[in-house]
């Protein structure tokens, strides 16, 4: 730091003092009842001057050492919060406690950053290997059954590419989610078409497993996104699909009461065991019986649960291990919804 910067600095400082003396002086000259000689005057001026320049001096030695340390801090290329001196006075102990605060949350964030990067990183990995399998299968059907047809071949071959479809929607959705509040419209839907949609969807699947579906009450209106929604009803189908046996049943039924309407979708397939069944909404997580039985990513109930909670609904999950399991999508009655929703409509997750 200059001492020119320092000067302008510290401007308003000097400004008074020059006013001070000036009035100190004044009083003193034109007081007729003080008697002092112009010369004492004069030599009150340059002592309290002197000693104004040595104060000004002083602190700016003080405040260029402290400068310099700052500068020197800000050179080096470790961390420069732990390079910063010591704060001398209240004002400097206020700038470092900010200046820790800015780190610390500047540090959060990027941590925060971080995770999400090797998450999406580890996702992306997961969904590339599991894609590459019903490509890998498509082309060894396509293979051997070259100038053939054949039902079953259409059939398996229809399977692997719906199952490509849910992996590529899986990965897009989980790329929008980040950015939900621009893309969603929350209305008045009927349950029971959007239902039969995601049926249809899937209605290769059900023929071939044999596995009946049974729908009951489900003609009833709910306000939530048409797609998200959906999206969401499609991943819940498709894993009670995958995890039933062949010629199960899967059941659909609506309730409603005061509070809130239920969908609840129940499948008697294989279920989920004690030990895994606090974790299937968690992301990546596959268990037992995606281990077991599928393949999986362990994506698709984690994404339903967090675009659910986004639109102010939620999913939660009962089972008995080889008997049944239970998913059940909660809409909360439009007050409900609005006061469990944050200015963009959106919970935190």
């Amino acid at each position: 730091m200059k001492l020119k910067e320092y000067l302008l600095d510290n401007i308003s400082l000097i400004v008074f003092y020059i006013l001070l003396m000036t009035f100190i002086t004044a009083v003193i000259y034109l007081d007729p009842t003080v008697k002092v000689w112009t010369n004492n005057i004069l030599y009150l001026n340059i002592a309290a001057f002197f000693l104004f320049c040595v104060y000004l001096l002083g602190t700016y030695l003080l405040r260029k050492r402290y400068y310099t340390q700052i500068v020197r801090a800000i050179q080096v290329e470790k961390e420069a919060i732990y390079s910063l001196p010591a704060a001398h006075n209240y004002e400097q102990k206020l700038v470092r406690k900010l200046l820790n605060k800015i780190y610390d949350e500047q540090n959060s964030k990027i941590e925060k950053i971080y995770a999400e990067k090797k998450d999406n990183f580890e996702f992306i990995s997961a969904w590339i290997h599991e894609i590459k399998t019903p490509i890998a299968v498509s082309n060894l059907l396509i293979e051997n059954n070259r100038g053939q047809e054949s039902d079953d071949l259409l059939n398996s071959m229809q399977q692997e590419v719906d199952r490509i479809d849910r992996l590529v929607e899986q990965v897009l959705y989980y790329s929008k989610i980040g950015d939900f509040s621009k893309d969603y419209f929350v209305h008045d839907l009927g349950l029971e078409a959007l239902v039969n949609q995601v049926i249809k969807k899937h209605a290769g699947t059900f023929i071939h497993k044999s596995i009946r579906i049974e729908m009951d009450s489900t003609d009833m209106e709910v306000s939530s996104d048409k797609k998200w929604l959906l999206f969401m009803l499609d991943q819940i189908i498709s894993n009670a699909l995958k995890y039933t046996h062949q010629g199960g049943i899967i059941k659909i039924h609506a309730e409603k009461d005061e509070r809130e309407k239920r969908l609840i979708i129940t499948d008697n397939g294989i279920g989920i065991r004690p030990e895994d069944i606090d974790r299937v909404f968690d992301r990546g997580f596959t268990g037992y019986n995606g281990r077991e039985f599928t393949k999986s990513t362990g994506m698709g109930l984690y994404l339903a649960r967090r675009l659910a909670r986004k639109l102010g609904h939620d999913i939660s999950i009962d089972s008995v291990y080889r008997e049944y399991t239970r998913i059940t999508i909660r809409f909360p009655k439009l007050g409900d919804y609005y006061t469990g929703c944050r200015g963009d409509g959106s919970l935190d997750t």
